[in-house]
């Protein structure tokens, strides 16, 4: 027979679902954040650097010009 949740345990079941959403949207802050740096570092290298990683300028600006929360 289960036991009923008592006020305690349901409190940090609720506390504990808070700090694992609260942990999982630092995490997309965090992805945003670096395709927001890796865009602006794209738009800026030159022809030789995207001649390096293999991107023509067209391609560095198509992935340059995606909103940040677009893969």
């Amino acid at each position: 027979m289960e036991q009923p949740m008592s006020a305690m345990n349901l409190s940090a079941s609720i506390l504990g679902y808070r700090r694992s959403r609260w942990s999982e949207i630092g995490t997309l802050i965090g992805r945003w954040s670096q395709r927001i740096y890796s865009r602006y570092e794209l738009m800026h290298l030159d022809e030789s650097s995207l001649r390096d990683i293999g991107l023509t300028r067209g391609e560095a600006d198509f992935e340059a010009a995606k909103p940040f929360w677009q893969a």
